[in-house]
């Protein structure tokens, strides 16, 4: 008998002579003196428990060390490729043939450099000659900065009230735009309190006055609506817009720079003109 499992036989006692009793020493605190076909029925359901956990435990080790390849994307490369001729493209570029895929390995090894599939559905595949290491090391420092930016790039919240004065504006709405020149989305709401439900227009006047104040910067990806209390309106950067402000910059800068330089020969010729009337 298995530890933990009760005597299906308990032993048979006497509390007076010639009156024969059963004591169950064992089942007593669990079944708590039922009738010898209920403990009949425990018992068997414990060893019928016993049963399914120890097949359980097994399947369980048997799957934990099951030698399962791990699934990849990576390119195959020098002795991996399967096809019989590659379209080979060289370390610079250039289109050198298609080539059967052992010729095409000794080239890669006679430049010291891996023979690399970069297109398998192609038929045939086409094959690069290239340093697979660095190649490898790039791929992963581009894909790290792309998560950093995806990561860092958020929807900011920018909060306006129906009669918001002239310099809380102002102030308010150059955020949107550092926030619009950063990359970020924003999220503009209007609060509304008591009687202000009954005059969106207000809230919607205010909307549109960001809207044409952020316009080099950005646009509206989501127009105005109603959401409960507030008023939502969603602006996204706007890459071209963003080019087109910083194209006028410079050429209202460089036109500033060229009309004081012209003011300083002017200057400069009417102080001379000057001096020589002097004399």
């Amino acid at each position: 008998m298995g530890p933990g499992l009760p005597d299906p036989h308990p032993a048979i006692v006497s509390d007076a002579p010639g009156r024969p009793t059963r004591q169950h020493t064992v089942l007593a605190p669990v079944f708590r003196g039922r009738r010898q076909t209920g403990v009949r029925f425990a018992f068997f359901t414990r060893i019928l428990q016993a049963g399914v956990f120890t097949t359980r435990r097994r399947f369980r080790a048997h799957e934990e060390f099951r030698a399962i390849a791990p699934p990849t994307n990576e390119p195959r490369i020098n002795d991996r490729i399967r096809a019989r001729e590659v379209r080979l493209v060289g370390q610079d570029g250039e289109q050198i043939g298609i080539k059967p895929l052992s010729e095409a390995l000794n080239i890669a090894r006679a430049t010291g450099l891996d023979l690399v599939e970069v297109a398998d559905q192609a038929r045939p595949p086409v094959c690069r000659i290239m340093d697979y290491g660095k190649f490898k090391y790039e791929a992963d420092q581009r894909a790290k900065e792309s998560r950093k930016k995806a990561s860092n790039l958020t929807v900011k919240e920018m909060k306006y009230r129906p009669k918001i004065g002239i310099g809380d504006f102002d102030t308010k709405t150059r955020k949107v735009e550092s926030f619009l020149g950063e990359g970020h989305k924003v999220k503009v709401t209007i609060m509304f309190r008591g009687r202000e439900m009954q005059h969106p227009e207000l809230g919607r006047k205010i909307l549109d006055k960001v809207a044409v104040a952020i316009s080099h910067v950005g646009k509206v990806e989501f127009h105005p609506r109603q959401d409960g209390r507030n008023m939502v309106m969603v602006l996204a950067p706007d890459k071209q817009a963003q080019a087109r402000h910083q194209k006028e910059q410079k050429k209202a800068a460089a036109e500033a720079a060229e009309n004081e330089a012209t003011a300083l020969n002017s200057a400069e010729e009417a102080e001379k003109n000057s001096s020589e009337e002097e004399e």
